[in-house]
């Protein structure tokens, strides 16, 4: 392992390139937004950080998209969009939960665990789209539509949430194995 201050800025590191990956194009909802949480919270000792930077980084890269790449969707400089707190809520969640499962960390872990992050996500953004849109009934039959509607949407949350968790954690575990041997031998 490195040290807990090299590591801090290790962790940040793939972080920030995992969070910088939303600004390229990609197939809907295949983002690592479920892997920077779980992620966050595995490797951040500090229990404010691993809730923070996650929500930080999600943030920053929400700036971005919503202002520069895609600003035809906001009238002016857009801070948070209409139903953020469904989201990031969704994403202290996962973080929270993350934080409680994955102190030993297994591969068949961070699979379920990236499959149930992703089941998370997609149950709570979209009863934050049901509740706070005009587009279904407020009732059963408009939740259902509601999350009929998304499922399309869930294969890109899903294989996102597997395929950046697999990197970023494989990432982390084989980059700090070498590394710690390139130290060890200074």
């Amino acid at each position: 392992m490195i040290n807990s201050k090299n590591n801090f800025y290790f962790v940040l590191g793939l972080i920030l390139i995992a969070a910088f990956s939303r600004l390229i194009p990609h197939y809907p909802n295949f983002t690592p937004l479920c892997s920077i949480a779980l992620f966050g919270a595995k490797y951040f000792n500090n229990r404010y950080l691993a809730f923070l930077v996650p929500i930080v980084a999600l943030w920053v890269s929400d700036l971005i998209i919503n202002n520069f790449i895609l600003p035809q969707y906001f009238d002016g400089f857009t801070l948070f969009y209409s139903g953020f707190f469904w989201q990031y809520g969704s994403f202290l969640l996962i973080a929270l939960i993350g934080r409680k499962i994955l102190k030993n960390l297994t591969f068949l872990k961070l699979i379920g665990i990236s499959i149930s992050s992703s089941l998370i996500f997609f149950i709570i953004s979209n009863f934050g789209v049901w509740i706070s849109s005009s587009f279904y009934s407020k009732d059963l039959v408009g939740l259902f539509a509601c999350y009929l509607a998304a499922i399309p949407f869930y294969f890109g949350t899903l294989s996102g949430s597997v395929l950046y968790s697999i990197f970023l954690f494989g990432s982390y575990e084989i980059l700090s194995k070498n590394l710690y041997k390139i130290y060890s031998n200074k």
